[in-house]
């Protein structure tokens, strides 16, 4: 496709090159090549809604000479949210289920990130997708107004572009998330679903295992040079 030549003024000029690269360079690129900084950790949260399955027939166990046996027929018992938090740098990862998502739960993780696991951080650096629970207003709307402040105070917030979620690491930690704990497997119920949360994100964090990003700016503006106009 050839791309399209666009007579501007300075003005919006400007205006333009601020609009096709805010979203790509801004959030995932210049952020993701910070290095390490425990005054400002760089963390990234996404949010899955994962289907509690139950079996319409009782699973017939292995016998010698016969495998596990299960019917494929299931009923979904419920719907619930699961949050992940990851610090790519660190190597850190937490995921836990709540039964909605809402404000509130948005509110009250955020909470948790600096109160008890960024304590000492001055700020939290945030990357996430620009959901409608993923706002300052959901701290206000939950807490006291001094408490909301707070927790706004230390946070500097970056938001993936619009058909841009692959650019959150977190997508990264839930696709092994699905592949290493979840799979096609029947969990009774939220209890047992955040206990196998638990022990996944505890063995994951026991090997350090972090996310070597490869994507640079250098690469978005070759691989991208569609989203940027030839401006003439």
């Amino acid at each position: 496709m050839r791309r399209k030549e666009i007579k501007l003024s300075a003005k919006n000029r400007a205006d333009l090159e601020k609009y096709c690269t805010k979203g790509v360079h801004d959030v995932r690129l210049a952020v993701y090549s910070r290095l390490y900084d425990k005054n400002r950790p760089v963390v990234c949260i996404d949010e899955k809604p994962f289907q509690l399955p139950s079996h319409t027939a009782i699973p017939l166990p292995m016998e010698p000479g016969k495998p596990w046996r299960e019917d494929y027929e299931y009923i979904k018992i419920g719907t619930y949210s699961i949050f992940i938090f990851t610090e790519p740098l660190a190597g850190w990862r937490y995921a836990k289920a709540f039964p909605q998502r809402i404000k509130k739960d948005w509110a009250h993780r955020i909470q948790w990130l600096l109160t008890d696991q960024y304590p000492e951080a001055e700020k939290v650096v945030l990357v996430m997708d620009n959901l409608n629970t993923h706002t300052i207003s959901s701290l206000y709307e939950t807490f006291q107004p001094v408490e909301a402040f707070r927790l706004a105070q230390r946070l500097e917030i970056h938001y993936t572009p619009k058909h841009g979620i692959w650019l959150n690491i977190a997508e990264i930690e839930l696709s092994a998330m699905v592949a290493q704990c979840l799979g096609q497997r029947c969990i009774p119920c939220i209890k047992t679903l955040n206990e196998e949360l638990l022990i996944w994100h505890i063995h994951r964090n026991q090997f350090q295992k972090g996310v070597n990003w490869q994507f640079t700016t250098k690469n978005a503006r070759i691989i991208l040079k569609s989203l940027f106009p030839f401006i003439v």
